[in-house]
């Protein structure tokens, strides 16, 4: 059983999560704002500095600090030091909490059980012209997930570099309903062309339950709600999701329901150097990843609470 302490330390840890995650980014940005017209208006002049002075560290591998990597959550898998690596991870969700968890915290252990591999969580570039927020992000070892960022941690002298990239996206996320299994992959490719710039392999990763800890109000393709969400999705990088959790004092809140997340890490898929790949070469990689996705999903799914029945659907 569970301590008191331990349950509230844990539903302090998650509602840290949640709200860094939904509103420290517009904090900071309306509250440098603020201070300009405050006797503290100078600290907003400073940071102000201090971003353009820093403007591009997001597309150089970011600037982790080991000491924020060390929180509680899961993770599982292995992979050989002895190479780079493209994690492909899925699904999205309403806000990745998977493969935060596991790739950009300590709290399974990740450096013990993969030895020698140094992840990257790759995010919305959008995200770290925040104030503030970038560098927290940068903090946790997230970079953008821009091409000139990911050439430049690919392209180093350093094998073990383990790029994660969210390849649903935005679009994903609206898919991310409880019971539903649907990637959005189809025409995504670049991950695929990214991984044979380098002759990084290619890592399925999957989190069984993610799309488990909240419910979201779902629109029919074609709806004015649904097509009010890609439009600002088009403009702004990310859709707004209608979401809900537990509450504390309600019966729903921002607390995600007590689901467990697993995150499984398949089987490589090695993938040769090729500079300049051409798009038959993509098409057939993306075909091999496809099926690779699929497969690990129904090796494991029974053993993570889905019936015999469930399959991945790809839009």
């Amino acid at each position: 059983m569970k301590t008191l302490k331990k349950q509230k330390i844990e539903i302090f840890s998650v509602y840290h999560f949640v709200l860094t995650y939904l509103f420290m980014g517009l904090f900071f940005s309306f509250l440098l704002i603020f201070l300009l017209f405050t006797p503290f208006w100078f600290l907003s002049v400073l940071y102000m500095a201090w971003l353009y002075l820093d403007w591009d560290t997001p597309d150089r591998g970011g600037r982790r600090f080991e000491w924020i990597r060390k929180c509680k959550l899961v993770k599982t898998a292995e992979l050989p030091p002895d190479r780079n690596y493209v994690l492909a991870s899925h699904p999205h969700g309403i806000m990745c909490a998977g493969t935060f968890c596991n790739f950009a915290t300590e709290s399974n252990g990740f450096s013990r059980q993969f030895p020698g591999l140094r992840p990257f969580v790759a995010g919305l570039a959008g995200l770290f012209r925040l104030p503030v927020y970038r560098d927290y992000l940068m903090s946790c070892g997230l970079c953008a997930v821009s091409r000139h960022s990911l050439d430049f941690l690919l392209s180093g002298p350093q094998l073990g570099q383990a790029v994660v990239i969210m390849v649903g996206g935005a679009d994903e996320s609206l898919h991310g309903v409880p019971g539903k299994h649907c990637l959005t992959l189809r025409k995504r490719k670049g991950f695929v062309r990214l991984a044979l710039r380098h002759g990084a392999s290619l890592v399925p990763v999957y989190s069984f339950g993610e799309n488990e800890i909240f419910m979201q109000a779902s629109f029919g393709k074609g709806s004015w709600p649904r097509t009010l969400q890609e439009a600002f999705k088009r403009l702004i990088g990310f859709a707004p999701c209608i979401f809900w959790g537990c509450g504390l004092l309600f019966p729903w809140g921002l607390l995600p329901f007590p689901v467990p997340i697993t995150t499984v890490v398949g089987r490589p898929i090695p993938v040769p150097h090729h500079p300049n790949p051409s798009q038959e070469e993509v098409d057939w990689y993306h075909k091999l990843y496809m099926e690779a996705i699929e497969q690990m999903f129904e090796e494991h799914k029974e053993s993570y609470g889905l019936s015999p029945s469930t399959h991945l659907t790809f839009v």
